[in-house]
C-alpha cells in the first residue's frame, strides 16, 4: 500500500512511541496477558495510521470539460451560493465531508493555471457546519481551465483536522488529477462551479477523488 508523503514523519515517531511504550510494559509489568493487551492495542493502532495516510494510485485521462471530485467522502450540499472570496457572485457550491476513514489526499479536480492560492487560519467548527466555509481554517484555490473556466476549491479544516497542507502555488500549472494538498483526521472540501456547470452528483453520494465527475463544464465561459 503507498503511503502518502505527510505521513512519513507521523509514522515514525508513532511507532518509536508504540514501540518503547510497549517494550517498557514488558520489562515493569508481570503480568503476560496485560503486555499481549498492550501490543495488540498498539499493533491495531499503527494500523489505523498507516491506513489513514494512505494514497492509493488513481491514474485518469485529462478532460478540459469534465470536474472530478478532489478528494473521497460524501457529498453534503448541492447549492448555487455567492461566493465572496474570489468571484463576488453566484457560484454552484458542491460539499464534499471527509471523515477521518476516508482517503485524505486532495487532488486537482480540474487542470490548467493556478491563478489564486490563499491560506485563512480560522476556528475548527464541525466541517459539516454550514459556516465552516467562511469562519474555519481553510485554504483557497482557483484554476482557470484551458477553455477560460475558472474552478474554484477550498480545503477547510473541521472540528478534528488540525492541520492544512496545500501545494498549489499562484502562476503554477495545475495537472487534472494530481495531488494539490492533504488535511489531516477529518474535514471538507467545497467546490464552486459556474453556473452553467451540469451537476452530476446528488447530495447523499459517496464520491471517490479521480473516479467520481462532479460536474460538466461547459465550453465556453459564460456564467
Amino acid at each position: 500500500m503507498k503511503i502518502h508523503p505527510e505521513g512519513y514523519l507521523i509514522i515514525c515517531i508513532a511507532l518509536l512511541l508504540l514501540a518503547g511504550v510497549n517494550i517498557s510494559l514488558r520489562w515493569l509489568c508481570p503480568y503476560a496477558w496485560l503486555n499481549i493487551c498492550l501490543l495488540v492495542a498498539s499493533c491495531l493502532f499503527f494500523g489505523l495510521i498507516i491506513w489513514f495516510f494512505r494514497n492509493p494510485d488513481r491514474p485518469l485521462t485529462p478532460d478540459a470539460r469534465m470536474v472530478y471530485a478532489p478528494a473521497d467522502g460524501k457529498i453534503v450540499a448541492i447549492e448555487e451560493v455567492e461566493e465572496p472570496e474570489y468571484f463576488h457572485d453566484r457560484r454552484i457550491q458542491v460539499s464534499i465531508f471527509m471523515s477521518p476513514l476516508n482517503v485524505h489526499v486532495n487532488r486537482y479536480p480540474v487542470g490548467g493555471e493556478t491563478t489564486f492560492v490563499k491560506y485563512h487560519p480560522g476556528k475548527y467548527l464541525v466541517a459539516w457546519h454550514p459556516k465552516s466555509s467562511l469562519l474555519n481554517e481553510r485554504s483557497t484555490i482557483v484554476v482557470r481551465t484551458e477553455n477560460g473556466q475558472e474552478v474554484l476549491f477550498r480545503q477547510i479544516a473541521g472540528a478534528v483536522a488540525r492541520r492544512i497542507v496545500t501545494y498549489a502555488k499562484e502562476g503554477e500549472q495545475a495537472i487534472q488529477g494530481k495531488d494539490c494538498g492533504f488535511i489531516r483526521f477529518g474535514s471538507r472540501v467545497d467546490v464552486f462551479l459556474p453556473t452553467n456547470a451540469v451537476i452530476k452528483v446528488k447530495a447523499g453520494e459517496k464520491a471517490i477523488g479521480n473516479h467520481t465527475v462532479i460536474a460538466e463544464l461547459a465550453t465556453t465561459n459564460r456564467e
